[in-house]
């Protein structure tokens, strides 16, 4: 049998673990570049790394091999070694606030390391598709929704990298037929998001607050909006792209838009309480140049992909809220691994709310 290989950067982040997972359940096998450092953070493919290796193995289905976005070398060597059919291309330093203190790295990673990729590709004449994890944070000030014709006003350095890369990639297609495609992602979410982004410091928080660790969450900007869907689902639009016949770029949404604070509200009310009692502002927060609203318009990924967010905005908060519940459960040992295998959501929510009461 002739598997198909993909490469993917950035697979333990949230996007890069749900896609190898994703791919390795489509019988490919997966090539994860990992940068080399002196802690390996690879807790989001454990369970795939049991499951199927880490390349130690000749058989092994999926592979770990060391790579990185800032030298084109060890991307030459990966392409060259494993001839991959397709290349994701997840890895960046994906903090838009981290961006305004770190702009050098963040500009060094997320647009020369997508240069190095694409350049490695053309050196060595590979034929395989080229994805590209843009944001849609390269639409910045322009007024929402937002679609693959909007005007791009980037207000960070992250979406002025984002939107660079945007640009090499459409470059190389053009100029040297590559077939390489551009996901505008809005934000996805997950129970796998850092703990460093908005929605998973809230739902994290959340679960501290109900076992009695914390009694406060301090946040920035509770106005601005946001087109919040589920990553596990976004990466498989990702696939999609690369199956395309001629490669395009598509923006994938949900095609809904809400504010901080109604995730604050949908999140807190699962427990009966009151955000307002737990919340407060530190203006350390707040970003030098906030992007107001971001509301995605993905009709061409639905008509053209055939891709359809199933899991919206309240569904999220919810899946997010019940897994940083089971984990902080677990962690203080009020619930075995055993039971937290086979307990049903509402048994979280309801043993969260009574303890919050006690």
């Amino acid at each position: 049998m002739n598997r198909k290989i993909a490469a993917i950067t950035g697979i333990s982040g949230q996007d890069g673990s749900y896609l190898a997972e994703f791919l390795l359940e489509k019988e490919y096998q997966v090539i994860g570049i990992v940068r080399r450092t002196s802690h390996k953070n690879l807790s989001r493919i454990e369970h795939l790394i049991s499951k199927y290796g880490s390349g130690e193995n000749n058989l092994d289905r999926l592979i770990l091999n060391y790579g990185d976005l800032s030298d084109s070398s060890s991307l030459k060597k990966i392409i060259s070694k494993f001839n991959p059919d397709e290349f994701y291309n997840l890895g960046a330093q994906s903090h838009v606030g981290i961006s305004f203190d770190n702009a050098l790295s963040t500009l060094d990673f997320d647009t020369l390391g997508v240069l190095r990729i694409l350049d490695s590709l053309r050196e060595i004449k590979s034929d395989c598709r080229f994805y590209q994890a843009s944001s849609s944070e390269i639409f910045g000030n322009s007024p929402p929704p937002q679609n693959e014709n909007t005007t791009m006003l980037p207000r960070s350095p992250y979406a002025i990298a984002k939107l660079a890369s945007y640009h090499l990639t459409r470059l190389y297609r053009e100029a040297y037929g590559m077939h390489a495609s551009n996901g505008i992602l809005f934000n996805h979410e997950s129970p796998k998001r850092g703990l460093n982004f908005v929605t998973r410091k809230i739902t994290s928080q959340l679960a501290e607050i109900a076992v009695g660790e914390r009694k406060k969450i301090t946040l920035g900007n509770l106005e601005a909006k946001r087109d919040w869907g589920f990553s596990g689902e976004y990466i498989q639009a990702m696939w999609k792209m690369l199956q395309q016949e001629s490669p395009d770029d598509f923006v994938i949404s949900t095609d809904e838009t809400h504010t901080v604070r109604d995730f604050l509200n949908e999140a807190f009310s699962l427990l009966n309480l009151d955000y307002k009692d737990y919340v407060q502002i530190d203006n350390q927060f707040k970003r030098p140049s906030e992007v107001p609203e971001l509301l995605g318009d993905s009709t061409k990924a639905r008509q053209i992909l055939g891709w359809e967010p199933k899991i919206k905005f309240k569904e999220l908060t919810r899946m997010m809220v019940v897994e940083d519940l089971k984990e902080k459960f677990k962690d203080r040992q009020l619930i075995s691994s055993e039971e937290a295998n086979i307990k049903e959501d509402n048994f979280y929510i309801n043993k969260a709310i009574k303890l919050i009461n006690n």
